[in-house]
């Protein structure tokens, strides 16, 4: 298995992991879903809810849609609530109340990694070159 392969196989184990792992994370109870709740789960690529102040922000920005935090299960993931009436504002937001990703996307991390490998190749194999006609 090359590299990259071996990289995106456990790129996919990472994310199916976090999945079952937010799946028992979040039971739940009927009483929630009955009392007007809905829930979701930002996702922080390069961990950026380490940083105190980035959370703060974020959940800032989220609270203007009615979002309040539930819980933080590690630097790149936080699960909020909102009550469903919330959403009677969300045209006056000027943003997608329903955002997940905070910051880049896993893909777009992923994207960047690889163009960056890609032009360190580059640069190598032209410095190569430089120096074989000389």
């Amino acid at each position: 298995m090359s590299s990259g392969a071996a990289g995106a196989a456990a790129a996919a184990a990472r994310a199916r992991r976090e999945r079952d792992e937010e799946e028992q994370m979040t039971d739940y109870k009927p009483e929630d879903l009955a009392a007007g709740w809905e829930f979701k789960i930002l996702r922080s690529a390069t961990s950026r809810f380490k940083d105190p102040d980035f959370l703060r922000q974020t959940l800032a920005d989220e609270a203007r849609a009615g979002w309040a935090i539930l819980e933080k299960f590690d630097n790149s993931r936080v699960r909020v609530r909102r009550p469903v009436a919330a959403r009677s504002g969300d045209a006056r937001l000027g943003s997608d109340p329903y955002q997940t990703w905070v910051g880049i996307t896993d893909n777009q991390l992923a994207i960047r990694i690889i163009l960056s490998i890609l032009g360190v190749f580059a640069l190598v194999g032209g410095m190569i070159a430089f120096l074989a006609t000389r």
